[in-house]
């Protein structure tokens, strides 16, 4: 799989996840997942896929700053319903570095690693956001900000061009070097901007 070489430079998510220890599905329960998982998972690579991934990977960070983040062991609500806008796109991956589900996941083995009832939308709240440590109860708020990272003014045009079949090869290969560099930028310039990615204790 060709891909560009930016997704590499994203840094990356481990967790412990105590479910696949059991299994034996990695060393240890330990998982590792990077930007290129949630393109897999998302089949592209845009800037809420790219948000999704840097606003769970600063919440989880702020949530566990001294150990190793637990999935499966994390609530997380949303204020939109899941048919809003992109907040399923989000939630996805959310769901995926998280293992928060609402009804559709693991049911569990002998009452424990019960992944369902952790995934929650249409919550009343201010935050777009909100990772919740189900050990401690201790909870952040996210919000993304991706307006301070606009796209170059040629977009628009250049995917509309797209979306038409107008658009020559020179302009197919502009936009999708412009669709990604403003993703690369979101990723690896604002991965750690406070401005870009709000994460607030609640």
């Amino acid at each position: 799989m060709n891909y560009p070489d930016f997704y590499d430079a994203v840094p990356g998510i481990s967790l412990y996840d105590p479910l696949a220890e059991f299994l034996g599905a990695a060393e240890g329960g330990v998982l590792q997942y990077g930007y290129l998982d949630a393109v897999k998972l998302a089949g592209h690579s845009c800037p809420t896929v790219a948000s999704a991934y840097c606003a769970t990977r600063r919440a989880l960070a702020a949530l566990y700053p001294d150990k190793m983040p637990v999935r499966g062991d994390i609530k997380v609500e949303f204020s939109q319903d899941i048919t809003s806008g992109v907040t399923g796109v989000i939630a996805n991956v959310v769901s995926m570095l998280t293992g928060a589900t609402s009804d559709t996941g693991f049911k569990g083995l002998a009452g424990r690693f019960d992944r369902r009832r952790k995934l929650f939308f249409s919550v009343e709240m201010t935050a777009e956001m909100r990772f919740t440590r189900l050990d401690t109860n201790q909870s952040v708020s996210a919000v993304s900000n991706l307006q301070r990272v606009p796209s170059s003014p040629r977009v628009s045009v250049l995917i509309a061009a797209c979306i038409n079949n107008i658009a020559t090869p020179q302009e197919t290969a502009e936009f999708r070097q412009l669709w990604q560099e403003r993703v690369r930028s979101i990723l690896l310039e604002h991965g750690d901007d406070p401005e870009v990615f709000v994460i607030t204790p609640v």
